[in-house]
């Protein structure tokens, strides 16, 4: 696909997935405030890059994308409760989210934190519901468990805690990379594993596949930190600055700006020299990797 073919796939997949989001609020048999305050951050918009890279990665196997929309929409519910999370006042304390005011400033601190454990318990039971014959009852189960430890103790939870401890103390290159090897990157390999499950993919280019998602999330981690400093707040949609306010160690911060801008560069490359070795096709994840790489928010 050349690029406006590559950008109108993306668009129409975006759009689909936020067309299928409220639908899954809506159906619950919940407190209206609960569904109100899940709905209000799950359709504050933002870049979708997860469920983006899972339809990406069907493509690359010329595969219906309709199947991975259940499962997109649960990552996309899953991401959306850490944010919530992230912007109280006893982790992150933001005031704003996607431009718009976060979700313990609408709702309530007890009710943001209630809105997030709903989209968290609610994406596995998503994915446990899901009934399509094109897909295997032992692929369901692996992504289930995938996504469990995508995002749990060993997975974002372990980065988030790290992140945690890691404030105010000198960290090593080492260190901040497992922050976002967890924190961030996790997930995004589990967008890109999760399509290359439903895709049938051989464990070879699972593999791959993985290695490239790494690669890229710590590409998104960066240029997040980049962003940071030099980003506008109209474009970001919340506060830039708050890195070096809360005396986090950033790549800019340990490497300088520009050997974090030759570090991103870097693990685009690599993000690249994985995906040709997996022999799928890649002109949407290609694409991907250069939007991670200039993504202004």
């Amino acid at each position: 696909m050349n690029r406006m073919a590559v950008e109108q796939f993306l668009q129409q997949q975006k759009q689909r997935l936020e067309a299928t989001l409220p639908r899954y609020i809506a159906r619950l048999q919940a407190p209206d405030t609960l569904k109100q305050a899940m709905a209000y951050s799950l359709e504050a918009g933002g870049k979708r890059i997860r469920p983006l890279l899972l339809f990406a990665t069907l493509h690359s196997f010329e595969k219906d994308p309709d199947i991975g929309l259940p499962v997109a929409c649960a990552i996309e519910m899953l991401h959306t409760y850490s944010l919530i999370h992230d912007d109280l006042p006893s982790m992150d304390d933001d005031d704003l989210r996607r431009g718009k005011p976060t979700n313990h400033k609408v709702f309530g601190e007890a009710m943001a934190i209630l809105a997030g454990d709903g989209l968290l318990t609610y994406a596995f039971q998503v994915i446990a519901e899901m009934k399509d014959d094109r897909i295997a009852p032992e692929v369901q189960i692996r992504l289930i468990e995938e996504l469990a430890k995508a995002a749990g103790p060993e997975g974002m939870v372990a980065g988030q805690v790290a992140d945690i401890e890691g404030e105010g103390r000198e960290l090593s290159l080492a260190q901040l990379e497992y922050i976002h090897r967890h924190k961030t990157g996790k997930m995004l390999q589990y967008s890109v594993l999760a399509g290359a499950l439903l895709a049938g993919a051989s464990e070879r280019q699972q593999r791959d596949l993985y290695e490239f998602a790494s690669h890229l999330g710590l590409a998104f981690q960066i240029r997040d930190d980049i962003l940071d400093i030099e980003g506008s707040e109209d474009k970001i949609g919340k506060r830039v600055g708050s890195d070096v306010e809360k005396k986090k160690v950033t790549y800019p911060s340990l490497l300088t700006m520009e050997g974090a801008k030759g570090k991103l560069a870097l693990h685009i490359a690599e993000a690249k020299r994985c995906l040709q070795k997996a022999g799928v096709k890649d002109d949407v994840l290609q694409y991907i990797c250069d939007l991670v790489a200039t993504r202004d928010h």
